[in-house]
């Protein structure tokens, strides 16, 4: 009868476990959440005017966690270097995963507000000097 109870008690920790940690996370049709681009660069080491050298789309996964450092879910960008997850409002860290040492791309903090798309832009650094 005891290992039941506790075996019980662990199914029902982790079940509230999991819903906290995807609790703010919506399906594709939400009205609300982050979307965004990922762009890395630079992509020549000398840009000038007359020959300019822009960051490109980049894909990448991205960790993303709520303001409480709850781990929240992982978006990909495609090839456009393009991304969108729905949440709920409240404010959000993305944390990009980063090479070693490069590409390396900070964390971007973001509010979401209801009813609103928050837009971002992670920038990835190639290393190139």
């Amino acid at each position: 009868m005891a290992a039941r109870r506790t075996t019980s008690l662990l199914f029902a920790a982790a079940a509230v476990l999991a819903g906290c940690s995807a609790g703010s996370l919506l399906g594709p049709e939400a009205p609300q959440g982050v979307e965004g681009t990922v762009l890395i660069g630079p992509q020549c080491p000398v840009a000038i005017a007359s020959d300019p050298c822009p960051d490109l789309p980049f894909e990448a996964t991205l960790d993303i966690w709520d303001d409480g450092g709850s781990y929240i879910t992982r978006v990909r960008s495609g090839p456009d270097g393009r991304f969108r997850v729905g949440l709920l409002a409240g404010d959000y860290v993305i944390e990009p995963e980063s090479g070693s040492p490069f590409p390396w791309a900070g964390a971007v903090e973001v509010r979401v507000d209801d009813g609103r798309w928050s837009e971002v832009t992670v920038h990835y650094d190639t290393g190139i000097r």
